[in-house]
């Protein structure tokens, strides 16, 4: 593997000077019973399996740590995205056993696939909202999961409110990974859910973690991560969280000590982390659960997506949906600061696991993107 490669670089780095992991804090806020049902009841459905974990030797050697493992969630449920987890969580406890009741979301794709899924298999009415940000690729998957699906002119946040007054009017159940006042009680659900990744990896690798990368964008996934690891690890990693350089209103609102709106002037090929803002119910988990936090630069993803394919980082193919790229990318982008490697206390007895979130969920994009990266790697070859 050429060194060129690699040369990749974060575009901030910060440290969180509020750090105070507390598992007794943590699991105040995501209950350990929450957990423990959402692994009880996932693990009892069609078609479940732990989803890979997958040892990327070649860029362990290479940067010089023990072992980098990747959660590959392409594997999922068949939805290819660890939003299977969340999503089609809340619907069964907050629909199971009610007739003729309609759920409904906003969504950039993944999470409105696991709703619309979800609402499919206990025979719910599902709609979804989406931005006019959201590809026809992702639209015509979540109809053809029975969902009806509702285009907005704006972002995300305008389909959110669009959501929100349309399903307040038609007594529609809102499933929405994302909490505000008086509404906490769904999002804390697919936070549940989410953990499961961190109880299935604590039955698969014997290894101690050393630290964990986690991608956010309204922190749901981070958050969750963050309860699982409160829950099932005895020894506590370091925890880093990864944000796009244009969307990190975590890294800002750590920064900054509270909830830090950020204004996105364009869109992250990373659509699922291109977020404003943090999620209220994941910021009083992570406002002190984290260490430190990395934003990145969008154009590292293509080679990223193209190098996991082409098996240059392990000897297994990896198919990574573009919002799977950042914990790669900030592993390398860490490793080449000297200054940052060394002040995560990043060595040879590292063990670091990156969450792969998903595959290739909108095909149309992969296929553009591989074809990007593949160029580049050409050049160098």
């Amino acid at each position: 593997m050429a060194k060129k490669y690699l040369n990749f670089k974060f575009s901030e780095f910060t440290t969180n000077k509020n750090f105070n992991f507390s598992r007794k804090k943590i699991l105040k806020v995501l209950p350990e019973k929450h957990l423990l049902d959402a692994h009880k009841v996932i693990s009892k459905w069609k078609r479940y399996k732990k989803t890979p974990l997958i040892n990327l030797r070649i860029l362990s050697k290479k940067l010089r740590t023990n072992n980098i493992f990747y959660k590959d969630e392409s594997k999922r449920f068949g939805l290819k995205s660890f939003k299977a987890l969340g999503g089609a969580y809340a619907v069964e406890k907050i629909v199971k056993n009610k007739k003729k009741v309609t759920v409904s979301t906003a969504t950039a794709g993944n999470h409105g696939k696991s709703v619309s899924w979800g609402a499919k298999k206990i025979g719910a009415r599902c709609k979804i909202f989406i931005s006019e940000n959201v590809s026809n690729t992702r639209a015509i998957e979540m109809e053809k999961l029975g969902a009806d699906v509702i285009r907005v002119k704006g972002n995300y946040e305008k389909s959110l409110k669009v959501c929100k007054e349309i399903s307040k009017k038609k007594g529609w159940k809102i499933v929405q990974d994302v909490a505000w006042r008086n509404y906490e009680y769904v999002p804390k659900l697919t936070m549940a859910g989410y953990s499961v990744m961190i109880k299935e990896i604590s039955n698969q690798t014997k290894h101690y973690i050393t630290h964990v990368f986690l991608q956010a964008g309204v922190g749901g996934m981070a958050a969750g991560i963050i309860s699982g690891i409160a829950k099932y690890f005895k020894r506590i990693p370091k925890i880093i969280v990864i944000e796009p350089e244009n969307a990190n209103c975590v890294m800002k609102s750590i920064k900054y000590g509270y909830q830090k709106k950020v204004n996105i002037q364009k869109q992250s090929i990373m659509g699922g982390m291109s977020c404003a803002e943090v999620s209220l119910v994941p910021w009083r988990i992570l406002k002190n659960a984290v260490n430190n936090c990395v934003s990145v630069s969008d154009k590292y993803v293509p080679q990223t997506l193209t190098m996991l394919a082409k098996k240059k980082f392990s000897d297994k193919k990896i198919i990574a949906g573009e919002c799977s790229t950042p914990g790669v990318i900030s592993v390398i982008s860490c490793c080449n600061d000297p200054l940052v490697k060394k002040k995560l206390e990043i060595n040879e007895e590292s063990n670091i696991l990156i969450i792969g979130c998903e595959g290739d969920t909108d095909k149309n994009l992969y296929n553009k993107l591989y074809k990007i990266g593949n160029q580049k790697l050409k050049k160098y070859d």
